[in-house]
């Protein structure tokens, strides 16, 4: 890290804590920088939070001098920042890892172009947050950011408009009809009584018809992710299908005490020694079936290139514990004890799953979250199924 992100760095804490930058200049790391800003500033962490801190300091610290090589890293942060507003805080509320990253990555930011802006949306989000939210455009050149525009249009048939200014004076000014110019009315006016029960009739169609609308946000719940119980498994062992060329068998241990034995069309593009002891993303709400004669009690998620020649299982990062169920970040909801296959729920839910650009695998673009971050492929913009 050259002297000058340093020197960013020290005039961006000091702004956060509200310290005087300058006993701070001469420091040479940015840990010790911040335990001293800390100090001064009075405040007290805890050790957990702390230590986040110091973890994403590390990161600043080792991020590129040249702005053209840190794009790597802006991808792998926007990745992080996919499914929360800041680095380390609480909801919505900046803290000093945010703050100093920031002020790591000014430069680099400064001189993206508006076609790899585009590429981490993320990135550019938070950083927009950030510079605002501190008012760190006092100490550092404004980042321009091309927010997304919405455009409200209302529709025609809600706007009266009247076309001739003129219309409301003269309407104004028209006399009342005497009624002694007026000409005889000759024809009954008592047919106009059956227009008003047909109205009345449809008026009554249309309250019969009004308990009909919940059925499409009926139809969307079906179609949720969330009826699918997507776990993370260890595969404890593989081995090829004993009457099946294209079928492997694997033991995937998914935290209930004892394995589950699974079935998959991986042979072609695994061997069972690659699969063993990996983890990966396991459908466990299947109902289970045999295939050509084996029993099989899940699904592997893979991840699959447009072509079909390379498939491979989705892969939970380390530190997933077997077990834990896969989230999507907005999206609550129960999964169904067992799918029922002749809803078709599967069927109609996998083609909403795929990898992104940065190989995330994802649910409509949220990402697949699991306690020790997202679940992802070496294939991006996959299909997973």
């Amino acid at each position: 890290m050259d002297q000058k992100t340093k020197e960013m760095i020290v005039s961006a804490l000091c702004k956060h804590f509200s310290l005087d930058p300058a006993p701070f200049v001469g420091e040479s790391d940015v840990k010790t920088l911040y335990s001293n800003v800390l100090k001064a500033s009075g405040k007290e962490v805890s050790a957990q939070n702390n230590e986040e801190v110091l973890k994403w300091l590390e990161y600043a610290g080792g991020l590129p001098g040249n702005p053209k090589d840190c794009f790597g890293a802006l991808e792998k942060l926007n990745v992080e920042l996919a499914v929360k507003s800041v680095l380390l805080g609480n909801g919505l509320t900046p803290s000093a890892a945010d703050v100093a990253v920031f002020s790591a990555l000014h430069s680099s930011v400064l001189e993206l172009s508006d076609s790899d802006k585009e590429k981490v949306p993320h990135v550019m989000r938070w950083v927009n947050y950030i510079q605002n939210k501190e008012e760190l455009s006092t100490l550092f050149a404004p980042i321009p950011v091309k927010l997304p525009q919405f455009d409200f249009e209302v529709p025609k048939s809600a706007i009266k408009v009247d076309a001739n200014p003129n219309t409301k004076k003269a309407a104004e000014t028209v006399k009342p009809v005497d009624k002694s110019d007026a000409k005889p009315i000759t024809k009954k006016t008592e047919p106009e009584e059956p227009k008003k029960t047909a109205t009345k009739e449809k008026d009554a169609k249309k309250e019969k018809k009004k308990p009909a609308e919940p059925e499409p946000a009926k139809k969307e719940a079906e179609l949720s992710v969330s009826l699918l119980n997507i776990q993370v498994g260890l595969i404890r062992k593989a081995w090829k299908h004993p009457s099946a060329d294209s079928l492997l068998v694997e033991e995937i241990d998914v935290g209930e005490g004892k394995v589950r034995q699974v079935v998959s069309g991986l042979a072609k593009f695994c061997s069972p020694d690659d699969l063993a002891n990996r983890l990966v993303a396991l459908i466990t709400n299947v109902k289970p079936g045999k295939l050509r004669d084996v029993m099989s009690e899940g699904l592997v998620l893979c991840a699959s290139s447009e072509d079909h020649s390379v498939v491979e299982p989705l892969l939970p990062p380390a530190g997933a514990k077997p077990g834990e169920r896969i989230s999507f970040s907005g999206i609550e909801g129960k999964p169904e004890d067992v799918l029922n296959p002749k809803k078709k729920q599967l069927e109609k839910i996998t083609p909403h799953l795929y990898t992104d650009e940065n190989g995330v695998a994802t649910y409509k673009g949220i990402p697949f979250m699991t306690s020790a971050g997202p679940c992802t492929s070496k294939i991006p913009k996959a299909t997973v199924k």
